[in-house]
């Protein structure tokens, strides 16, 4: 039985590289199917051996899934703001 799929949100929250139950977890897929896709080459996005492990970019998966930008939330927006105001008064 698989896991619920990851939401929009949890996908923002990942790490540079995911191991493949969070990548079919995305896909809404199980690990065992995920593994076959795999074995047959027809896992939807790239995914790298490391080891025994496999291990899927987060930016591979984003892609995959028809996530192209991050979205920009207001905190980082503010520290962006707060950041270059603190530049400018140290010119």
């Amino acid at each position: 039985m698989s896991a619920d799929p990851l939401t929009f949100a949890e996908v923002f929250g990942l790490p540079l590289a995911v191991n493949l139950q969070t990548a079919a977890r995305a896909f809404g897929v199980s690990i065992q199917t995920a593994y076959r896709m795999v074995h047959e080459d027809r896992f939807p996005c790239e995914v790298i051996r490391v080891g025994r492990r496999y291990r899927v970019p987060t930016i591979a998966l984003m892609n995959a899934l028809g996530i192209e930008q991050f979205p920009i939330d207001l905190e980082h927006l503010e520290t962006g703001v707060q950041l270059a105001l603190d530049t400018e008064e140290t010119r």
